[in-house]
């Protein structure tokens, strides 16, 4: 491997790149299909699937068993937890809470924060944000007569409103929810600040980064959030969840859970038999990403901190899989905006790549986004179209009604080429 970071040498890694399809109406052409879904779920390198067959087939057992698959077992689990404390910066594994998905495990913690509401208190919410990430925040304040105030966005500049949001926060102020990175849109959000500002009125901030995950490094102590929520499945892992927690947050919270569940961090919010295999593989997705590190992150570390070991190799990979972000931000717009009466709802200045993941939707004339859709699945390139659950994106730019958007979203395995292809058959669709 060389210095510089190339999708080409890591694609052999990913079985399912390899899959071909056959393009019907097009004189019957088999090519390699193009996975443009990232947002929705990204593929798996072999070494994922062969850490859940391995669990399978020689530690599949339940937790705290007295025999040699359970004791086996239990270790996978805890080098896991290690694995996503390293991941995010966490200062213990007992910080990471494993569950089946981001949504689940956000409707678990907001129960638990909800104990503490009272009426009058106040959660921040923003409409740029997955539903995740708002409705358990709605029906918690429901439930306690709590007020949510939302946070807008500019519809021309697809940023948070940062001084509307700011106004929103205030000493009634328990909660402040948003979102690292839009999954409909691709901003990326000062998160750091407005968690300062949360802070500043002694309320709790809570961070969706399952968007934003596969993009770029991951810092909980220095962001200082309270809560963070990611999912593997989003950053080259299984169907997983993971919820980042405050230890002394976490401990003081009176969890949802059965009675001979764990009554500490973080086993009392993991409540019954977790998806082990699932669990295996994550701790090799999270081995994947340091490889990238170890492999193409060297001009990275002097900018790493006093991070070490597996910690350091993760934050130097996801600062070269950030910095590959931007060629592929810049191919995916200069593809689309060669179609005539394409409007792309994201950030399109050059300029502001930092500011956006390539993460890119947009409306076409009149053509309904699953037309749009379908005709690319037909030719073998894979998007999203809809609202991917961020219902209040589409709602406030008025498309809900008209099918939501397009989505493209690129991650590291894609090419530039792939994206070309996508731009050549949007072509040939005028």
């Amino acid at each position: 491997m060389t210095n510089l970071f190339d999708p080409n040498e890591i694609r052999a890694q990913f079985p399912a790149l390899m899959q071909t399809h056959v393009q019907t109406g097009y004189g019957m052409t088999e090519e390699l299909a193009v996975f443009l879904d990232g947002p929705g779920g990204t593929q798996v390198p072999q070494c994922v699937v062969d850490a859940m067959v391995s669990y399978l087939t020689q530690s599949n057992a339940n937790h705290g068993g007295a025999y040699t698959t359970s004791l086996r077992s239990d270790e996978i689990l805890d080098a896991a937890h290690a694995a996503m404390a390293d991941m995010l910066n966490a200062a213990s594994p007992n910080e990471i809470v494993f569950g089946p998905n981001m949504t689940t495990l956000t409707l678990g913690i907001s129960r638990a924060l909800a104990r503490e509401l009272e009426p009058g208190d106040e959660i921040v919410v923003t409409r740029m944000d997955h539903d995740a990430n708002i409705s358990p925040w709605l029906l918690a304040a429901e439930d306690r007569g709590a007020t949510v105030r939302w946070a807008d966005f500019d519809v021309e500049d697809y940023t948070l409103d940062m001084v509307g949001l700011h106004e929103l926060i205030n000493e009634r102020t328990k909660i402040v929810a948003v979102g690292y990175s839009s999954n409909a849109l691709g901003t990326v959000n000062d998160v750091r600040t407005i968690v300062k500002w949360a802070h500043e009125v002694g309320a709790l901030a809570f961070i969706d980064a399952v968007q934003y995950a596969p993009h770029g490094p991951i810092d909980v102590q220095a962001l200082d959030c309270d809560l963070l929520a990611v999912s593997p499945y989003k950053f080259f892992g299984p169907h997983e969840g993971v919820l980042y927690g405050k230890y002394e947050l976490l401990d003081r919270l009176q969890a949802y859970k059965v009675r001979p569940a764990p009554k500490d961090p973080p086993g009392k919010y993991q409540t019954g038999t977790q998806n082990h295999e699932g669990i295996a593989g994550t701790l090799a997705a999270v081995n994947y990403l340091a490889e990238i590190g170890q492999a193409y992150g060297a001009l990275y570390e002097k900018h790493s901190g006093d991070l070490s070991n597996r910690r350091l190799h993760i934050h130097t990979g996801m600062s070269v899989l950030r910095e590959y972000d931007h060629v592929l931000s810049a191919a995916l717009l200069d593809e689309l905006e060669t179609l005539p009466g394409i409007r792309i709802h994201g950030i399109t200045d050059r300029a502001r790549l930092q500011e956006r993941v390539p993460t890119v939707s947009f409306t076409w004339g009149t053509r309904h986004p699953r037309e749009i859709a379908e005709a690319l699945g037909k030719r073998g390139i894979f998007v999203w179209d809809g609202n991917y659950y961020a219902l209040a994106v589409t709602t406030r730019l008025g498309v809900e009604g008209e099918g939501g958007m397009v989505r493209v979203g690129a991650v590291h395995y894609n090419t530039v080429e792939e994206i070309r292809q996508l731009g050549e058959v949007l072509r040939a669709m005028v």
